[in-house]
């Protein structure tokens, strides 16, 4: 029951939500294109991932500089298919669905350079 309620609480946010559903969509997301996706600072992305890898919701691997993001394998398949059922109309995943082409268009060495010169 302790890893049920882990996971319920990592879930509980409106930002984790959104990178959940990001995740879902693309096999994986580098910290900068998550960042890009959310317009918030790079440490409340790592917050938000050490939220969800603690509860074994997500895995990551590194790549030189950069850390990449996915869903793991034993991610809960019905747990997924409510949070795509019941978002499917959201304005925001829409937006995000939109920004994430536009983001994903850039190599992940270009953005994660952008990002770090703005």
């Amino acid at each position: 029951m302790e890893k049920t309620l882990k996971q319920i609480k990592a879930l509980a946010d409106g930002n984790r939500l959104r990178i959940v559903m990001a995740l879902a969509t693309n096999e994986e997301l580098c910290v900068c294109q998550i960042t890009e996706l959310l317009q918030v600072s790079t440490p409340t992305v790592s917050r938000h991932m050490s939220v969800l890898q603690n509860a074994g919701l997500v895995e990551n691997r590194k790549d030189a500089r950069w850390v990449h993001y996915r869903l793991t394998g034993d991610f809960p398949a019905s747990v997924l298919q409510w949070i795509q059922t019941t978002t499917s109309g959201s304005q925001v995943m829409l937006q995000d669905k939109q920004a994430l082409e536009s983001i994903l268009a850039y190599p992940v060495d270009e953005l994660c350079r952008a990002r770090k010169q703005r």
